[in-house]
């Protein structure tokens, strides 16, 4: 079994035990790039369709059902071996609402296994190539080994950015720079 609780990559719970199982099963069929990339796949399919997050997370529909829906999704986008058969276990498990965290663990220990170290970065707009290469340039100055970047978009936050590495957390977000000030000027006023 992986060491679940590491460094960088912090796997824990029932999310932390399902993919740190499915990255065992992987590494032991030389599978592990494979079913990242499935897991990647499912997770744009889970960003661009709010109906699919409502399905893997509402406790009110019957396992069957999700099965057979989670089952027909895959089969419909390409997700095979591996990875499907381990999204369909997750599901008959009443499991799905997990799902993501177990993508982001399973991605987590992937990287350190590469020897990359995993960062999240939240912007208010998706961020171009050369955005994203600038960014990873300067992450890896900082912590001396490559960076694999999970992105995501908040349009709440204005602009700037939050990048989340390991335990670290750099929120140069517009929405924080403005509570900061909103905070100060109350202070002042008082």
């Amino acid at each position: 079994m992986s060491d679940v609780a590491t460094d960088d990559t912090i796997v824990e719970g029932v999310a932390g035990r399902y993919a740190s199982a499915l990255f065992d099963l992987a590494s032991e069929s030389s599978k592990v790039a494979d079913v990242e990339g499935d897991l990647r796949k499912f997770q744009s399919l889970l960003d661009e369709s709010p109906d699919l997050v409502r399905l893997v997370r509402s406790p009110v529909i019957a396992a069957d059902d999700q099965s057979r829906a989670i089952s027909a999704l895959l089969e419909k986008v390409g997700i095979s071996g591996l990875a499907a058969n381990f999204l369909k276990l997750v599901a008959s498990n009443r499991r799905l609402f997990v799902v993501q965290d177990i993508i982001k663990a399973y991605r987590a220990l992937a990287a350190k296994a590469r020897g990359e170290v995993s960062a999240e970065v939240t912007s208010a707009v998706a961020l171009n190539d050369e955005q994203i290469a600038a960014l990873k340039e300067t992450l890896k100055a900082s912590v001396g080994k490559d960076v694999t970047l999970q992105s995501r978009v908040d349009p709440s936050l204005l602009g700037g950015l939050i990048v989340k590495l390991g335990s670290r957390m750099i929120d140069s977000s517009l929405k924080t720079k403005l509570q900061n000030i909103k905070l100060a000027l109350t202070e002042a006023s008082t």
